[in-house]
């Protein structure tokens, strides 16, 4: 599958103030879309069930101000698209290939890496970093009651 860019979108302030949350579906529930075209008849999609909770989770970010994006789990990224997913820099993403912490393919001379491995990684880091901040905050405690 080819690289696609990985773009990211958001709500402003004015967008997620006027519009209401999407109630929690239940069972049995469907969601549709409504769709008009300018100058033309408008048009009603029912969503599927299973893609429905995609799209409340999609919209309960959005409506929290969280910019997201939308891709397939079997999509390759280039480093550059990686490191916009886990927050770092593209030399870091290629050190990170290159050790053997994210796997990768090349595609004539290019790297390219799935998003599910992608997103592995960046479990891992977030994970990491957590334990990084408890520790900092154990050093700080220490130092705040034991004057080390």
């Amino acid at each position: 599958m080819a690289s696609q860019v990985v773009h990211f979108a958001g709500l402003s302030d004015r967008d997620r103030k006027g519009v209401s949350p999407l109630p929690k579906l239940a069972a049995g529930d469907r969601l549709e879309l409504h769709v008009r075209h300018e100058g033309r008849e408008g048009q009603t999609l029912t969503i599927p069930p299973t893609a429905a909770a995609a799209v409340e989770t999609l919209l309960a970010h959005l409506l929290r101000g969280e910019r997201v994006a939308v891709l397939a789990e079997d999509q390759e990224l280039s480093p550059t698209e990686a490191s916009a997913v886990l927050g770092i820099s593209r030399p870091l993403v290629v050190l990170r290939m290159d050790r053997g912490d994210l796997p990768f393919r090349y595609v004539g001379k290019h790297r390219r890496a799935l998003l599910k491995d992608v997103l592995a990684l960046k479990s891992r880091l977030d994970v990491r970093q957590a334990a990084i901040d408890l520790l900092a905050e154990d050093t700080e405690d220490l130092v705040q009651t034991h004057g080390l």
